[in-house]
Order: structure tokens, then C-alpha cells, then sequence
């Protein structure tokens, strides 16, 4: 995996395609959506419009000019005549900024950004016959709380995996199996610890406490009370002083752990890949036994896309099992589609990543958008994400 890839993710987007007659201005009024937007939905795709604007998670849409042998979009190009544009995406909230702007498709997203797109009437509802490569996607990606509402799916997935903890092998010994590690006052690595700067790392210390202090009785830490809700901001306050430096970009993270600044701590197995392909440290990456947070990706298109042909041919190709087994791989995460494990290069790269083991994928905390009405059915008494940023504001001071 090579070094410049950190330095140089300007990419496109990707490769073959679904040809339909037809023009997508042809839309259907979406189905149950509990008080969303109505955004219509596409019912045909036509011809590609000659170009594509999407904000993408870096690695996601690879030209070639990262690593030659890295191209899922030059092929895109070539069969639809979509012309594709990308913009890096840096974090969740970045991107849901973009994507008000009015100037892209589409977008790659979190589950921490999609729920937002959805209720501000930013992403339309997803024909997912339309999308012929949608049919063989994992069962257990679909129709979830973080890419639909009611009965309508609002994405198509295209990846998943942990938040995991990453340590510096040298630095860190023995190997950490819990999150304690990183969040009690007592550990070794004060000074040297960092952490994920986004509101949404309020999970990761709910979750640990949903084990350390079963007494609040967390159930989904995305779901939480004023009483759950503050143990977890106390305890992010207690670890602030711990921090070496916080990290958004996955670049900064990169570069503080190649430089030892940092030892441990949550990171994308991206990350993980980035530090020991670039030589100067070595890392590993564990899920400890209290379980992690997670994302499952989600690709969106924008409520006013200027080209909705060429998303649509642009979704139906980045989860063929082809390509999607590209991305993968390049990125670090389990494919959405269940065909891609016969394409991987590393032929036990499936089973490394769970990509086909339903049972692993519920163990992971998936990013939802915080809502007042609790996502574990308890009513509206749960913060929403507006509390969750201001108190994110008030833990790092």
C-alpha cells in the first residue's frame, strides 16, 4: 500500500454499469417516511448526463493517480460517459455541509451524517430496482435505522466495519483488550492517547460504560438519557486531560502515530493500513471486550442532483461485486456485496473481514444520528444531536 496514497486522494469514481431507456426526471412519490421530506424518487434511468459530482470518504473513488494499479473509475467513465468529480470528505459533518450546498449527486455517508440528509430534505428515497447489483447486498445492511425510514431505503450500502482500538506494538504492552485503556485515569498512556474529534465519539464512551457501569442501563449507546447522557460527557471530560491530540482527519492521525506523539487509541482500519505501509512505527488494531462502534457507509443521492442518471449508473457499479471487492480492500472494511468475496485478491480477506458473518456485524454499534425520540423505543427523552454537538464543545474546552 503505498505511502503517497495519505498525500495524494483526489480521486474519481468507478466502473462498469447499468444501461436502462428512459429519463430519471421520471419520479414516483416515496413510501411511509414518518414525517421526512417528500423528496420524490427516481422511476427510470436514462442516458448518463456527462458528468458527476459526488463527496466521497478518501479511498472510496480511486483514478489511478494514487496507486496505477487502483482504478475502479477511468472503466466508470469509459462505459457511461460520466465524467466523475470528487470531492474528499473529511468527516460526517463536513459532508453534510457539502451536500447542502446544492453542488453534488451524491455522497458517501455515515450513519452519523444520513439521518440528517434525510429529515433536511437533503437526499431523495432510492429505487432500489434500479439498481440491479442492490438485490445480492447483504441482508443484514438493509432497511436499518441509519439508511431508511419506514419501509423506504434512502442509500445503497456499500461497506462496514469497526472503530477498533489501535495501538503502537512497540509502545504498548501487553496488547489492550479493553477500552479501559484509553478512557480510566489510571491508564499508562496519559499523554499519549487519542481520540476520534466528532460528536459521535460520545458512543464509543457510552459503550464502554454500558459494560464498566451496567448500573445506568445503556442499551444503544446512540440512545441516551439525560442520567446515561452525562456519565458518558463526565467521563470524556476525565479522559480529555489524557489526550495527546484529538484526530478528524485520517491523516492527522497517521502522522501523529508515525510520529510517536500518539500510541493508542480509536482509528479506521485505513488508518492502521497507512502506519505500517508507511514503515516508521508498527500498529495493530483490536475490537475489545466491551464490543466498538462502527459505520456502515451508505451511498445517497442529492434531493436536486443535476445528473441523477450518472449516480444511479455510479451506485449500481460501486456495489458490483467486482468493484465493491476493489474498494474494499483498498479501504480496509468488509464489502457490502455478497458476491464480492469471490473477486478479492487476498482470497481469506472475507473472513478477515466478517464480510459475510451477519452474526459479527450485529455485535457492532453502527452509527445512527442521535434523535429526542430514543432509537431503543424508551419515547423523547433521549438528546438529540444538537446536545450531543454542544456537549462535544464543551468536553474538548
Amino acid at each position: 500500500m503505498a505511502t503517497k496514497r495519505m498525500l495524494k486522494l483526489v480521486a474519481l469514481a468507478a466502473g462498469s454499469v447499468l444501461v436502462m431507456a428512459g429519463c430519471s426526471s421520471n419520479t414516483a412519490e416515496p413510501t411511509d417516511t414518518s414525517g421526512v421530506p417528500n423528496v420524490p424518487m427516481a422511476t427510470e434511468v436514462g442516458d448518463g448526463e456527462g458528468e458527476l459530482n459526488i463527496v466521497v470518504w478518501a479511498g472510496y473513488a480511486e483514478d489511478g493517480s494514487t496507486d496505477p494499479a487502483v482504478d475502479w473509475v477511468t472503466p466508470f467513465e469509459d462505459a457511461t460517459g460520466c465524467q466523475v468529480n470528487v470531492k474528499i470528505g473529511n468527516t460526517s459533518d463536513e459532508m453534510v455541509t457539502l451536500m447542502k450546498s446544492g453542488q453534488y449527486d451524491g455522497v458517501s455517508a455515515s450513519g452519523d451524517a444520513t439521518l440528517r440528509l434525510i429529515y433536511g430534505g437533503d437526499v431523495a428515497p432510492v429505487n432500489t430496482d434500479l439498481v440491479p447489483n442492490y438485490a445480492t447486498i447483504a441482508d443484514f445492511l438493509k432497511k436499518r435505522e441509519w439508511n431508511s425510514v419506514g419501509d423506504q431505503m434512502y442509500g445503497v450500502p456499500h461497506g462496514w466495519g469497526a472503530n477498533i482500538l489501535m495501538y503502537n506494538t512497540a509502545e504498548v504492552t501487553p496488547a489492550p483488550t479493553s477500552w479501559s485503556t484509553v478512557f480510566e485515569a489510571n491508564s499508562p498512556y496519559a499523554g499519549k492517547i487519542t481520540a476520534y474529534d466528532s460528536p459521535i465519539y460520545i458512543a464509543d464512551a457510552a459503550l464502554y460504560l454500558k459494560t464498566a457501569k451496567p448500573e445506568l442501563g445503556i442499551t444503544d449507546p446512540y440512545s441516551l438519557d439525560e442520567t446515561q447522557f452525562n456519565a458518558a460527557v463526565d467521563l470524556l471530560k476525565q479522559q480529555k486531560a489524557m489526550i495527546g491530540s484529538y484526530w478528524a482527519a485520517y491523516t492527522d492521525e497517521v502522522a501523529s502515530f508515525g510520529q510517536a506523539s500518539n500510541v493508542i487509541g480509536t482509528a479506521w482500519q485505513i488508518n492502521a493500513n497507512l502506519i505500517n505501509a508507511e514503515g516508521k512505527v508498527a500498529v495493530d488494531g483490536v475490537i475489545p471486550t466491551e464490543g466498538a462502534t462502527g459505520w456502515s457507509d451508505t451511498w445517497m443521492i442529492a434531493a436536486n442532483a443535476a445528473h441523477p442518471n450518472c449516480m444511479y449508473k455510479w451506485m449500481d457499479h460501486i456495489v458490483s461485486p467486482e468493484v465493491n471487492a476493489q474498494v474494499a480492500e483498498w479501504f480496509g472494511e468488509a464489502p457490502s456485496q455478497t458476491k464480492a468475496c469471490d473477486f478479492t485478491a487476498d482470497k481469506t480477506f472475507c473472513d478477515t473481514y466478517h464480510a459475510l458473518d451477519a452474526d459479527y456485524a450485529s455485535q457492532i454499534s453502527y452509527w445512527t444520528t442521535p434523535l429526542a425520540e430514543c432509537l431503543d423505543g424508551r419515547g423523547a427523552i433521549c438528546k438529540d444531536y444538537s446536545a450531543w454537538t454542544q456537549a462535544w464543545t464543551e468536553i474538548k474546552g
